[in-house]
C-alpha cells in the first residue's frame, strides 16, 4: 500500500517522491485526471508533494488561456459566452488549489510553506491579470448593462451583479498608473499576511512550560496531568509534564494551576506571540498590512479599507458596525467589572494579598461558578465524550433536516487522525462528503474552521456536483485509556463548525461562485451560530451527553446547574471578545496611515475604551490572525452581527418546539439552500417574517 505525502510529513521524512521519481509532470499526476475515488473525493493515498507545483503551473496557463478565450471572442457579449464561460473558467487550478492551501493549514511544513510562499506571487499576478484584464471586462460590462432585457433567473441575476461589481472593486475601472499601484499593493499584502500566519504558527510551536518538579502541579486534574506527562515523552522530555500556548493545554492549566507564578508565565506566552523582537515578530507585518490596506481602499475612493470591505456587507457602512459594538460594550463592561469584584472577594477569602490579574481569571472564575452553582466542568467532561458529541450533532441534523450520516472507511484521508463520514438525505440519495480533523499538531494553525476539498454546484443540471467538506479543529485529545472528553467550549465549537458544514452541503445553487458559504462576512456565521444554541439544551443533552464510561445520560441535578450558570462569566467573554472586534475596526477605519508601533496603537485605543487592566482583547495585534493572516478584516465584528441573527433564528425554534420540523425546513430553504444568491436580511426575513431583534442577543448574554 503506498503511503501519503502526508502520512510521509507526519513521519519527519519530508516530501519526496515514494518512488524517487523526479520532475514528475502530467504522468501519474492525479490532479491532471477526473479522480477516479468514491464520489471523487481527493485521492490522498496518491498525491505527493511534487505533484503541487506543475499542477499550479499547468493551472494557471490553463486559466489563462480560457480567459484570453473569452475576452478576444469575436461574437457578441452574452451571459453564456461570457458570465457563465468566467464562472467555469481555471478548473484545473481550483482543483489544485482547494486540496493545497486546505493541507498547508492542518498539515504545514517547511516544504509546504516554502512553496506556498514561491506561489504567492504567481498567484496574485494570476488574479490582477484576470481582474485587470480590460477586454473580459468591457465584455462583463456590456451583459451587465444589458442586464434589465436578460431573462435572467434570480440567481443569475445575483451572479451578473456580484461579478461585474467584483470586477469594479478588484480595479477593472481604475485607470493604468493605478492599476499598477494596485497590482504592487496585492503582492505585497499577499506576501505579509502569508507571512504573518507563519510567525504566529512559529510562535505557537516554540513556546513551552516544562515541568519537572511534581508540586508545581497543584490543582490540576489527573486528566491535565497525563496530558502533559505524554505532551512531554512525545518532545523528549519523558518524567516531566510539557504545556504549550495551544488552547487545550494551556486553558485548563490557567483554570487548574494553583501556582500563580506558572499561570503567569504560560499566559503571558500567550499574549506575546508575535512580539517578542525574533525572527517571528509580527509588530512590522501588522503595521504594514494596514497601511497598504489605506493605500488600497484611497485607490478606489474610500476614505477607509472599513468603507471599503463593509460595503458588501448587511452592516454596510462602519458606523453600522460601531453602532452595534458600541451598544454592547457600554452593556458588558460593566458586567465585567462586577465579576471582578466576585473574584477579588474569593481571593481575599483564601487570604490573599493581590489584585487579579489577566492570568488569574479563569482560576478564580472557576472557583466563583463552584461556590455560585456547585458546578464544576471536571464534572461534565466525562459526559462530552467527542465522539458522543459528534454524533450528538449529526443527530440535530437527523432530527432538524432528516440527513443520514455513514462512516466511509474506503476513503482515503489526509492524516490517519482524520474521520470520513458520507452525508445522505432520508431517501438515500448522496448529499457529499464530510472529513473531520479534530485535534491539535504541530502542522496544524490553531483554531477551528470549516472548509471544502470541492463546492456545491450544478444543483437542477444534468452535472450535479456534490460537495467535499473538512471540519478542522484543536480539541483535547485522548490520553491513554481515556478518550478524548471536550470542554463545554469545545462542545460549541464542534457544533458551531458543524453548522458551516450544513451550509455547505445544503447548498441548492446552480453556480460555484454563490453556492454555500458564498455569502457576506456577517451573514456566514449565522448557520454556524444558531447550531451552538441546541448544545446545552435539556431535550438535546438527552440525545449526546452520556458517561463514557457508563453510557449513562446526563443527571437533571447536573443539567440544571449548567443552565443555572449559562450566564456565569459572560461579561468577560463579551468583553473580550468586543475588544478584539473594535479594535479590528479602529485599525480599519483610519484613514492616515499608522506610524506608531501597533502594540502602542493597541494599548492607546482599547485604554480609551475603558478596557480593564483584568481583561485582554481575545486577539493581540501580533497574533490576530483572522485579520491580518484572514478574511475577517474590517470584519471580526460579523460574530457578535451574526449572534444577534442567530439569537433570534433560534428563538422560532422555542416558539414552536426544539426539533420543530416545518421551522427547520424554512431555515434550510430561505438560508442553508440559498447560498450567496439573494440579498441575506430577504432571506432572513423570509425565514422569520421580520428583520431580527436585538433582545433575544442581550437576554442570552444576561446583559438584559
Amino acid at each position: 500500500m503506498k503511503k501519503t505525502f502526508l502520512y510521509v510529513l507526519i513521519a519527519g521524512i519530508g516530501f519526496t517522491a515514494c518512488d524517487g521519481k523526479k520532475n514528475e509532470q502530467k504522468a501519474g499526476n492525479p490532479f491532471f485526471a477526473e479522480y477516479n475515488t468514491p464520489h471523487q473525493t481527493p485521492p490522498f493515498d496518491l498525491i505527493k508533494f511534487e505533484h503541487f507545483e506543475p499542477a499550479f503551473t499547468q493551472g494557471m496557463e490553463e486559466g489563462r488561456t480560457e480567459i484570453d478565450a473569452i475576452a478576444n471572442n469575436t461574437e457578441a457579449p452574452t451571459f453564456e459566452n461570457t458570465i457563465v464561460a468566467y464562472e467555469k473558467a481555471g478548473e484545473l487550478l481550483g482543483k489544485v488549489s482547494d486540496v493545497f492551501y486546505n493541507i498547508k493549514g492542518s498539515e504545514n511544513n517547511d516544504s509546504i510553506a516554502a512553496l506556498a510562499k514561491r506561489l504567492s506571487p504567481l498567484m496574485t499576478a494570476y488574479s490582477a491579470d484576470i481582474s485587470l484584464n480590460e477586454n473580459l471586462f468591457k465584455r462583463i460590462k456590456s451583459v451587465y448593462e444589458q442586464k434589465d432585457q436578460l431573462e435572467l433567473s434570480v440567481e443569475e441575476q445575483t451572479m451578473l451583479e456580484k461579478m461585474y461589481q467584483g470586477f469594479v472593486r478588484g480595479g477593472a475601472n481604475l485607470p493604468a498608473d493605478k492599476k499598477d499601484q494596485l497590482r504592487k499593493i496585492d503582492e505585497q499584502l499577499s506576501k505579509l499576511t502569508l507571512q504573518f500566519g507563519e510567525n504566529v504558527l512559529k510562535e505557537t510551536n516554540n513556546f513551552e512550560l516544562v515541568i519537572d518538579n511534581e508540586k508545581d502541579l497543584a490543582g490540576l486534574p489527573e486528566g491535565v496531568i497525563a496530558a502533559a506527562a505524554e505532551t512531554a515523552k512525545a518532545a523528549d522530555k519523558e518524567g516531566k509534564w510539557l504545556f504549550t500556548t495551544q488552547k487545550p493545554s494551556m486553558l485548563p492549566f490557567l483554570q487548574y494551576a494553583d501556582n500563580r507564578d506558572l499561570r503567569k508565565q504560560l499566559y503571558m506566552g500567550y499574549v506575546n506571540r508575535g512580539n517578542n523582537n525574533n525572527e517571528f515578530d509580527n509588530k512590522e507585518n501588522a503595521k504594514k498590512i494596514v497601511n497598504l490596506r489605506i493605500q488600497r481602499a484611497k485607490l478606489f475612493g474610500y476614505n477607509n479599507h472599513a468603507e471599503y470591505v463593509l460595503e458588501k456587507n448587511m452592516a454596510k457602512t462602519p458606523e453600522k458596525a460601531f453602532e452595534l459594538l458600541n451598544k454592547l460594550w457600554k452593556a458588558a463592561l460593566p458586567n465585567a467589572k462586577k465579576e471582578v469584584k466576585e473574584m477579588q472577594k474569593m481571593i481575599a477569602k483564601e487570604g490573599g494579598k493581590f489584585k487579579l490579574a489577566s492570568w488569574d481569571w479563569w482560576y478564580y472564575a472557576d472557583k466563583v461558578k463552584k461556590a455560585k452553582y456547585d458546578l464544576d466542568e471536571e464534572e461534565l467532561k466525562p459526559y462530552f465524550e467527542i465522539n458522543n458529541v459528534r454524533d450528538g450533532a449529526f443527530a440535530l441534523a437527523t432530527k432538524l433536516y432528516g440527513i443520514k450520516f455513514i462512516e466511509r472507511n474506503d476513503i482515503a484521508k489526509f492524516n490517519p487522525a482524520n474521520q470520513v463520514f458520507e452525508l445522505q438525505e432520508a431517501d438515500g440519495s448522496h448529499i457529499g462528503i464530510f472529513y473531520l480533523d479534530y485535534h491539535p499538531r504541530a502542522s496544524k494553525r490553531g483554531g477551528a474552521w470549516m472548509s471544502s476539498f470541492r463546492k456545491q454546484s450544478g444543483f437542477g443540471t444534468a452535472k450535479p456536483v456534490t460537495p467535499v467538506i473538512l471540519n478542522i479543529c484543536n480539541f483535547t485529545k485522548p490520553v491513554g485509556d481515556t478518550p478524548a472528553l471536550l470542554t463545554p467550549d469545545e462542545v460549541e465549537t464542534l457544533f458551531h463548525e458543524f453548522g458551516h458544514a450544513l451550509h455547505g452541503f445544503l447548498s441548492k445553487c446552480e453556480y460555484n461562485y454563490l453556492s454555500g458559504t458564498s455569502v457576506s462576512r456577517d451573514f456566514v456565521e449565522l448557520p454556524s451560530q444558531v447550531m451552538e444554541n441546541w448544545c446545552f439544551e435539556p431535550e438535546m443533552l438527552a440525545i449526546y451527553a452520556k458517561h463514557y464510561k457508563t453510557g449513562e445520560v446526563i443527571p437533571a441535578e447536573l443539567v440544571k446547574k449548567i443552565q443555572n450558570a449559562g450566564k456565569f462569566n459572560q461579561g468577560f467573554a463579551t468583553v473580550e471578545y468586543l475588544a478584539a472586534s473594535l479594535l479590528d475596526m479602529k485599525y480599519h477605519t483610519m484613514s492616515e496611515e499608522l506610524t506608531e508601533d501597533v502594540m502602542t496603537f493597541e494599548k492607546n485605543y482599547l485604554g480609551e475604551l475603558g478596557l480593564i487592566d483584568e481583561i485582554y482583547s481575545r486577539y493581540r495585534s501580533t497574533y490576530f490572525n483572522h485579520i491580518f493572516a484572514g478574511g475577517y478584516s474590517a470584519g471580526y465584528y460579523a460574530y457578535i452581527w451574526a449572534g444577534v441573527l442567530d439569537s433570534d433564528a433560534f428563538m422560532a425554534f422555542k416558539e414552536t418546539s426544539l426539533f420543530d420540523k416545518a421551522t427547520a425546513k424554512a431555515f434550510r430553504d430561505n438560508v442553508l439552500a440559498k447560498g450567496g444568491t439573494e440579498d441575506p436580511m430577504k432571506l432572513y426575513k423570509q425565514f422569520r417574517g421580520a428583520e431580527p431583534s436585538i433582545d433575544p442577543l442581550l437576554i442570552k448574554r444576561g446583559l438584559k
